[in-house]
């Protein structure tokens, strides 16, 4: 039976995260994710997690200036010393509130040199997450939503994942990239499944809820079942008004909830 874990960058975005670890229990989700949760403490997001019962999954690392569409740094030549500051930061928050994953962003770049140094960045990151027990994820994502980000489709992350070589780089599976970008995710998912570290799923084309859009997540959520795949989903998509009035779906037998 599918577990979930609500990513609070996009549910409940509008209460302070405390509050949105607090609504995610009561919305009886099995985990809960982040993107940027580094203005608040991370005492008391542990106090919160350890409060609700949930645990973190992961997070992002910081994006650097979104002012100047950076959207990560990793694989920036020119921001090396800051890629490196930021996944310190990641990994140090994440050990405060005992996070399983860390997302290292690429960050928006043509440079000819980008490749090597995205891949340096990862092999710093990974060793430093080894320490913890904690797992490095890296996203492809599509050329639509964010114009130039570096890794752009699964293929390139399993080329550098395979380069790496360390069992804890992992694949973030994100659905909605995917999907936009490569077209049947049934597929690309049994293809890609050792070395997927977590899925996160938002409907295409608009990023909302599963039970809309060209996607049959009742189909691909059984698929991962059928599959032995057991690790909570990320439910990472807009809600069009309040996050609460989203989520029929997930009491509906259709997508596998039994709550």
């Amino acid at each position: 039976m599918p577990r979930f874990s609500a990513n609070l960058g996009l549910l409940w975005a509008d209460l302070p995260l405390v509050e949105a670890i607090q609504a995610a229990k009561l919305a009886r989700f099995d985990a809960v994710e982040c993107h940027w949760p580094y203005d608040v403490s991370a005492r008391s997001v542990a106090r919160a997690l350890d409060e609700a019962g949930l645990p973190m999954l992961g997070l992002n690392t910081p994006p650097g200036d979104l002012s100047k569409s950076e959207f990560g740094l990793a694989a920036l030549p020119e921001r090396q010393e800051d890629a490196r500051a930021a996944i310190k930061q990641a990994i140090a928050y994440g050990v405060e509130i005992n996070t399983q994953a860390v997302h290292v962003m690429a960050g928006v770049t043509n440079a000819e040199n980008a490749r090597d140094v995205y891949v340096d960045n990862l092999r710093y990151a990974c060793r430093m997450a080894e320490s913890y027990d904690m797992t490095i994820l890296i996203e492809p994502i599509n050329q639509h939503d964010v114009p130039g980000y570096f890794l752009a489709d699964t293929k390139q992350a399993s080329d550098v994942i395979t380069e790496i070589a360390t069992p804890n780089l992992k694949l973030l599976f994100d659905c909605y990239h995917v999907g936009s970008t490569e077209g049947d995710i049934e597929n690309r998912f049994r293809e890609l499944q050792p070395l997927i570290g977590h899925v996160q799923f938002a409907s295409i084309p608009d990023r909302g809820p599963p039970d809309d859009g060209q996607i049959d997540f009742s189909s691909f959520f059984a698929m991962l079942d059928n599959l032995g795949w057991s690790k909570p989903l990320g439910a990472e998509y807009r809600p069009v008004g309040e996050t609460d009035a989203s989520l029929g779906w997930l009491a509906d037998p259709a997508y596998g909830a039994a709550r």
